[in-house]
């Protein structure tokens, strides 16, 4: 099978023959080379992926990655995650190096590093340091620097306890929801949590306002999860009654109070299959779950709860999938900093540690 020169060439080419392609491939490598599919590529992705799952596991399979080649079908961060964790040994390729998450955008280092000089000139002592995964590289090293842990939807409420034992104040960014709704599991609510919005003077906040909070929180957010409202779970119960109704808690809190449950993107999967034959569960998360799940389960009804596209993860298709494999003798591997991928290593590691 011939390779072709450009992207532009496998993009001309049908889906039939970039799938044929690509299991080609796949089959000529062997066990060197490993892809990782996360739960939100779309399903002709998941069907190539040697592993799928949510960031949290495809983390871990990073780390015991028996492959010396590691191909990431996810964002940004995901692949930098794997690149910060895999051996000397392992290269990470990502198939769309422009694939990066609104959310981790949304808290630069320059912004939390004001933000942490300011917790420190009010006086405040024992501040752990928790970034969501689904933050930039620098900012995991951040954490690992300074006794903080990386976070996944999964296992935040550990995270959150974690640092309480170890601490007297949590700083936690970027994403705002999955802090409220963690802390809400913990007894935190009212004073108790402070919002940082990196766009005013002092994040918006007063000097007592930072000394009072136990969780200092960032004005963040995730643009899928944010289209899941209120409304939608009370049409549900309106019309479908006896439904089912489970949101990621990256929404927000009205939200994951009204639905029947919330979890991670791997939770989630498993509370489908948990579900009795027939039943009707409307799911709200990434749109490409749900249609994989309403695959998965032809026995029960799956509904998306509102329509919502990640358009990132998106990006990763099947013509630059098929064209990473068939150059990664001469594409860029994710690459970062030594002194990054120390420090990120440290906070991912304590994180893994917890599971």
């Amino acid at each position: 099978m011939d390779r072709l020169t450009k992207l532009e060439d496998y993009e001309k080419l049908s889906e039939d023959a970039l799938v044929e392609r690509i299991q080609f491939l796949k089959s000529r490598s062997g066990s060197d080379l490993i892809i990782l599919g996360h739960h939100y590529q779309r399903p002709k992705i998941t069907k190539l992926s040697d592993f799928v799952g949510d960031s949290f596991g495809l983390s871990a399979k990073a780390a015991q990655a028996p492959g010396k080649k590691i191909v990431f079908c996810g964002v940004r961060f995901m692949a930098e995650s794997a690149a910060i964790l895999c051996n000397p040994s392992q290269k990470v390729y990502h198939p769309d190096p422009e694939a990066g998450c609104p959310m981790a955008d949304m808290a630069k280092m320059e912004q939390v590093m004001g933000a942490w000089r300011k917790i420190e000139d009010c006086g405040t002592s024992g501040v752990v340091p928790i970034t969501y995964m689904n933050s930039t590289a620098d900012l995991k090293s951040f954490c690992g620097e300074r006794g903080g842990i990386v976070c996944t939807s999964s296992n935040a409420e550990k995270t959150f306890r974690w640092a309480f034992e170890r601490g007297r104040k949590i700083f936690f960014f970027p994403d705002e929801h999955l802090g409220r709704n963690t802390s809400k599991k913990l007894q935190l609510e009212g004073e108790d949590l402070v919002l940082w919005n990196p766009k005013e003077k002092d994040g918006g906040l007063t000097h007592e306002q930072i000394l009072r909070a136990k969780v200092i929180l960032w004005a963040g957010h995730c643009p899928v999860h944010m289209e899941f409202k209120l409304r939608d779970i009370k049409h549900v119960r309106q019309y479908y009654p006896g439904a089912k109704v489970i949101v990621h808690p990256e929404c927000e809190k009205d939200c994951v109070d009204a639905a029947d449950a919330s979890g991670s993107t791997d939770y989630i999967v498993k509370y489908v299959a948990d579900q009795p034959p027939k039943s009707v569960t409307f799911v709200g998360t990434e749109v490409n779950l749900v249609i994989r799940l309403q695959t998965m389960f032809p026995d029960r009804k799956v509904f998306k709860l509102q329509r919502s596209l990640c358009l990132t993860m998106y990006q990763i298709n099947l013509a630059n999938l098929c064209f990473t494999l068939d150059h990664l003798d001469e594409l860029a591997t994710v690459t970062l900093p030594d002194h990054v991928k120390i420090n990120a290593r440290i906070a991912l590691n304590r994180m893994l540690a917890l599971h």
